[in-house]
């Protein structure tokens, strides 16, 4: 039986309305009611006699600890949701919206048992207009019917998986299904601004800005651009059409500078504000003729650690805002640049915490389709190589023999895209990792390239490369790595791996890692010696990004550099922070001079 941790933000959560911090960052209306906290739950098969009926915190998944249920939902079989609100006094002020940020994986949303309409996938938002259902001044029903088949079913999944066997099992976790991220409302104009569109131009010192509305286009918008609480720059235009704001004296921004500018718009009756970053990410020669990542026009090296989100408490769901908070600031006093969230997306506020605190994302699209079979995309691959590389049009080899579930994986592609486009932390798109649910791999980047020219494309991260992308990715735990230059930028992104169990803060007895180490000192010595001895001298020879496994524990993975609980740092802090320094340091001499 795995041991029950806890985190120390367990105790923090607010049981009336937990994660009520306004959802949505990079737009931002005065508008808001947070819909977390106790609604009721039924679980079981359809038209049976319920295994589960009580009250379930809203948004922690039924099977985490801290919704107060703590049950697997099985593949047959659906959760009901209810949850009744009353509006206040003159909130709505034309429209009224209802946002999930994210149900895994299908659901159906009723309103006083009317139909609102469905969504498919677990890990973007989705919302409705319900002003022709809401009752002003009374109580509304909010109903919700969900089922997830998790890897039953060809939708994205992750790291989730229902039945865990066989060597490679300790790399998926205990699946989640239902509501996890917030539910809340907002009012709006008749016409509003639905998306912003926000592209940097470091190099004309300018920024662009397109206003999207719900009613189309040729609505007069105005533009305004702020720094430090001073407005800097304002333009007015028509919504559908591209702003250029120019930046006088513009400030960039990277992780060790993440400077932020401010954006308020308005459109007729409509004001929203978000907030943009100049910086720009390219790839290209240094001095040497080796490419290399570039940020801001300058040799840049991803300094970085594999992140999984997952928490003992809510799973996928941080127990609070600060526990996200935490995290990135404890990479950073690590020495770390760069988080690649992995098979994951993370809640829009994670990626803002990225934004004001400095630290860079390679974003992973998570994965699907079918089952998958572990001797040909994990062991094969391991011993062969890149000797052993398939085209992955072979659809039955990686599970994606489902036309409907590639349809959809290319449809939240560009979903996930759109959701981050703004956001100056996120670097790198991963649209495949390791095989598991690839396929046709280029037309992923070309698709990519079409919708964002402002970031790069790790198109098959680990393995199965087939040629595309920016970047030539290296998954490396067993063996000594050599790396010579490439026609694309050479990461190394996953390594390390090391165990080392603690005491008292391990999901289960037996734990799963490369290699196993006892105490600290051992496992921060055994980390900087790999540095030191095999991957420094790489540096010369092109390696340009180094991804660490991992940030934390995860159930029966002990290779973190903090426990699962995250209650202990594994690692020496002040050994590990002045390594990182060595590591950018000689880049910078060998790019620089």
């Amino acid at each position: 039986m795995p041991h029950q941790l806890k985190t120390i933000w367990a105790q923090q959560v607010d049981a009336d309305c937990p994660l009520n911090e306004y959802p949505r960052p990079n737009l931002v209306r005065d508008s808001y009611i947070c819909l977390n906290g106790s609604w009721d739950c039924r679980m079981g098969k359809k038209d049976e006699k319920s295994r589960y009926a009580g009250p379930i915190l809203v948004p922690f998944s039924p099977e985490a600890p801290l919704s107060g249920v703590q049950k697997t939902l099985g593949p047959d079989e659906q959760l009901l949701y209810q949850k009744a609100f009353t509006l206040p006094n003159n909130f709505c002020r034309g429209r009224l919206l209802l946002h999930f940020e994210a149900v895994d994986q299908e659901c159906q949303v009723f309103l006083n048992g009317r139909f609102l309409g469905e969504h498919k996938g677990g890990y973007l938002p989705f919302s409705f207009d319900i002003t022709p259902f809401v009752q002003a001044g009374k109580k509304n029903l909010l109903s919700l019917t969900v089922t997830d088949a998790t890897e039953y079913a060809s939708h994205a999944r992750g790291k989730q998986q229902l039945c865990r066997r066989g060597i490679c099992r300790s790399l998926f976790y205990t699946p989640q299904s239902g509501i996890w991220k917030t539910v809340w409302l907002e009012s709006v104009p008749e016409r509003y601004v639905e998306r912003l569109q926000v592209t940097p131009l470091l190099d004309e010192q300018s920024v662009q800005v397109k206003v999207l509305a719900n009613q189309g286009e040729g609505l007069p918008v105005t533009v305004q651009v702020l720094a430090e609480g001073k407005t800097i720059a304002q333009k007015t235009g028509i919504s559908g059409q591209p702003l250029t704001l120019p930046l006088p004296c513009p400030r960039v921004w990277s992780p060790e500078e993440p400077f932020l500018y401010d954006l308020a718009v308005s459109m007729e009756k409509d004001e929203v504000r978000s907030y943009f970053g100049l910086r720009k990410i390219s790839a290209g020669p240094d001095k040497h003729g080796i490419l290399r990542f570039f940020l801001n026009n300058r040799p840049y090296f991803f300094h970085g650690v594999l992140e999984q989100g997952y928490w003992p408490d809510g799973l996928m769901t941080a127990p609070t805002d600060e526990a996200l908070v935490q995290e990135i600031k404890t990479l950073k006093q690590m020495g770390f640049n760069t988080i690649r969230v992995h098979v994951k997306v993370e809640t829009q506020r994670f990626y803002y915490h990225c934004d004001r605190l400095g630290m860079a994302v390679w974003q992973d699209m998570p994965n699907g389709g079918g089952r998958y079979n572990m001797g040909f995309v994990t062991y094969l691959p391991n011993v062969l190589g890149k000797l052993f590389s398939p085209r992955d049009h072979h659809y039955r080899l990686f599970g994606r023999t489902d036309e409907q579930g590639r349809k959809q994986y290319r449809q939240d592609l560009s979903g996930l895209t759109e959701l981050l486009y703004n956001l100056p932390c996120v670097a790198v798109w991963v649209p495949f990792n390791e095989g598991w649910g690839q396929f046709d791999a280029q037309a992923a980047t070309r698709l990519l390239r079409k919708t964002d020219q402002t970031r790069l494309v790790n198109e098959a991260c680990g393995w199965f490369d087939q040629g595309g992308g920016d970047v030539y990715s290296i998954h490396n735990y067993f063996k000594k790595l050599r790396v010579r230059p490439k026609n694309r930028v050479v990461a190394l992104t996953e390594y390390g791996g090391y165990a080392c169990p603690v005491a008292g803060h391990t999901y289960a007895d037996k734990v799963f890692g490369y290699q196993k180490y006892q105490n600290a000192a051992s496992l921060t010595n055994a980390f900087a010696a790999l540095w030191e001895n095999s991957l420094l001298p790489l540096l010369k020879t092109g390696l340009s990004a180094a991804i660490y496994t991992q940030a934390s524990d995860v159930e029966n993975e002990a290779n973190g550099l903090m426990t699962y609980d995250r209650k202990v740092e594994k690692m020496d802090k002040s050994r590990l922070k002045k390594l990182s320094g060595q590591i950018l340091g000689q880049f910078s001499h060998l790019t620089n001079e």
